[in-house]
């Protein structure tokens, strides 16, 4: 522990160095960056050695904040969660260095740096805190230095606009955090984890409350449906080495206190399992319809977090069943894919936002339009932008595919293990329905994101000049990319990987939990030799080309024109229209305005076609409640007259009603 808590220091101390240089942009970032670098590395000595089973490191010190007490441990659950969070900021510190580059001058790179620093300190508390008020300082410190992140770019009125929006949400979440904590500390006496979950043990109302509340709390964070609403306004305004941060660990903040929860409260009933099924079917589906109309690189890549997290919770659905249910199977199965898939996502999100930054970095711009033929201009960026597009849409040999699998796995052993009953099908039936929705319209979306943005020809003067970046920024991509494949090709080792967590988390005993996972590596094994095999062909015949063509002049001409004599990039699909008859199919939901100009006449010379597709849950349900809110309010201005005796006044009334009513 002590070991986590001197990587922890470093980086806060970088950090600080940071903040202390200031504008002096080439310092500060190697102090900020550097601070990160190091803690980070030290910090995954512990964090591995937690999630493989480690003894579990823990330590409590003396503090005077009333209630608070600096109580932190480190076992397998915080280890699953910390890997991940500590490799990617290390990652996208590397990153932050050449693409905050233009910024210097301009902006104050330092106070970037330490908010930047600050950011991993506060996840990596909360991943260890292990008493309620601690969790909570963690949970707003991250909170705040997000929000600074995110209006890094404040002089942009709509980047203003995602940081409010973004404060809101994550102070209303904060606020049902807090009040679950208060209502279970009452119960206990302490705000001390082990205490809080003793105190539940017989009263399992209050476990039912604080489970509902930590739902809403963490859902927020997380970005559950409909809850999510701050995910395409923030990650898209922020800076891409921090969305890549933020989407692919800070969410997992979310995710990991409900997993807390649950491991903290005691046997969940059958309710908890349906309610996060439904959480994950909701968000799962609609974060891919939502992603499927986007025309920003970026707001497309935030849409696809809140389907991966949607993933998450069907995992976790899965497996609060199963453990309900006394299912062992459909328990270690299915909270172990929602829990590999914790890490995978990491990986392939956090490589597919750094290959967004990378090409709004090298073309200027993310609006999908206005790019194309970026393949031929950034091989490095597109060929990683591939593998996590494959990645993230579930196919093997890579990481996305094995979480996946093991939540296949957990359906149909549902399904072949119910012994005849109806209910214990119905959430398998419904999780493999989802999952195939889910991995077919994913495939389309990164299919028109990739073919979009990196075949045919460029749409714009941008993407004509656009240039590859720099080896800072395609070093973190090479590495995320290269781990995508490792799990695809290795993935018996990620899964048994998780047993520690597993222990913990689906309330088996170790014998069944290795023989459950044993049974999936069988066939994970067989796919993951046939995807070597298969890789190992392809590299052979590339290698195989390039011996042919050596020495030889290749030469390249145009490819098939469709009898047009001068054809334009103006004639390839566009966004809009690629995705067009999925989005005319879903119309209900998505709900996409279109303004058309239709061609008139024998030789028209204009016609357009625009669509755009708002976010229905912001536009029908927050937008008008928060109107209504701010109407209201706005008729309590008369109240605020300004003079210091009526205030005084409204205290005194204030003191008086409190004093009846307590002496009542």
């Amino acid at each position: 522990m002590v070991l986590f808590l001197i990587a922890i220091g470093l980086i806060a101390l970088g950090g600080l160095g940071a903040l202390l240089l200031g504008r002096s942009g080439r310092w500060a970032s190697a102090c900020g960056a550097g601070g990160a670098v190091a803690g980070c590395a030290l910090g995954l000595v512990p964090a591995f050695r937690a999630l493989l089973g480690g003894p579990v490191e823990s330590l409590r010190l003396a503090w005077s904040i009333p209630g608070g007490a600096f109580v932190v441990a480190l076992d397998a659950v915080s280890g699953l969660f910390l890997v991940p969070t500590l490799f990617l900021s290390l990652l996208a510190a590397i990153y932050g260095t050449e693409y905050l580059r233009g910024f210097r001058g301009a902006k104050s790179l330092g106070a970037a740096w330490c908010c930047f620093d600050f950011l991993v300190v506060s996840m990596g508390l909360v991943l260890v805190a292990k008493n309620g008020i601690l969790f909570l300082l963690a949970w707003e410190t991250m909170a705040l230095a997000s929000f600074f992140l995110v209006t890094f770019e404040r002089e942009k009125a709509a980047v203003r606009e995602a940081g409010w929006i973004y404060l809101v949400a994550t102070h209303l979440g904060t606020a049902c955090l807090l009040a679950m904590f208060v209502l279970l500390a009452e119960a206990a006496g302490s705000f001390d984890f082990d205490d809080l979950g003793r105190a539940t043990a017989a009263a399992p109302a209050l476990a039912g409350l604080a489970f509902v509340l930590a739902v809403i709390g963490f859902g927020t964070k997380a970005g559950f449906m409909p809850l999510h609403v701050w995910l395409p306004e923030a990650h898209p305004a922020a800076p891409s080495h921090v969305s890549a941060v933020m989407s692919g660990v800070m969410i997992k903040t979310g995710i990991y206190g409900l997993v807390r929860l649950l491991v903290l409260l005691g046997p969940p009933p059958a309710w908890w399992g349906w309610l996060l099924l439904v959480i994950g079917v909701t968000s799962g589906v609609l974060g891919v319809l939502f992603a499927l109309a986007q025309h920003d690189l970026k707001r497309l890549l935030a849409y696809h977090s809140v389907e991966n997290i949607g993933i998450i919770a069907l995992g976790l659905g899965l497996g609060t069943l199963g453990v309900a249910s006394g299912m062992p199977a459909l328990a270690v199965l299915g909270y172990g894919g929602g829990l590999l898939h914790v890490i995978n996502h990491a990986l392939f999100k956090g490589l597919l936002f750094l290959g967004a930054g990378s090409v709004l970095h090298g073309a200027g711009t993310r609006e999908i339009d206005r790019l194309g033929g970026l393949l031929r201009r950034m091989p490095w960026t597109g060929t990683c932008f591939l593998v996590g597009a494959a990645a993230i849409a579930g196919l093997p040999p890579l990481n996305g595919f094995v979480s996946e699998f093991l939540i296949y796995l957990a359906a149909f052993g549902s399904l072949a293990g119910a012994e005849g009953q109806v209910m214990p099908q119905i959430p398998g039936l419904v999780a493999i329905g989802t999952l195939a929705l889910i991995g077919g319209l994913a495939t389309a979306c990164f299919t028109k994101a990739f073919g979009i943005v990196f075949l045919g020809e460029p749409r714009s003067a941008d993407a004509a000049l656009a240039h590859e970046t720099g080896a800072a920024m395609r070093l973190p991509m090479v590495l995320l990319a290269t781990a995508c494949v490792g799990v695809g090709l290795f993935p018996v080792a990620a899964v048994f990987a998780l047993t520690p967590a597993l222990l913990l988390v689906a309330r088996q005993p170790e014998a069944k939990v290795t023989a459950v996972l044993a049974g999936a590596a069988d066939p994970l094994r067989m796919i993951a030799v046939g995807g070597a095999i298969l890789l190992t062909i392809v590299v052979s015949l590339m290698l195989l080309r390039r011996r042919l063509l050596a020495g030889r002049s290749v030469e390249e001409t145009g490819t098939w024109d469709c009898g047009y004599a001068r054809p334009t990039a103006r004639m390839q699909y566009t966004a809009s229209s690629f995705a067009q008859p999925l989005t005319e199919l879903f119309g209900l939901v998505l709900r996409t305005r279109t303004r058309l100009v239709p061609p008139e006449g024998l030789f028209p010379r204009r016609a357009a076609l625009e669509t755009d597709t708002p976010d229905a849950f912001s536009e029908l349900l927050f937008r008008p409640t928060f109107a209504g809110i701010e109407r209201t309010l706005d008729r309590l201005r008369a109240l605020q007259q300004g003079r210091i005796q009526v205030y005084v006044l409204y205290i005194v009334l204030t003191l008086i009603v409190l004093m009846v009513w307590k002496l009542g």
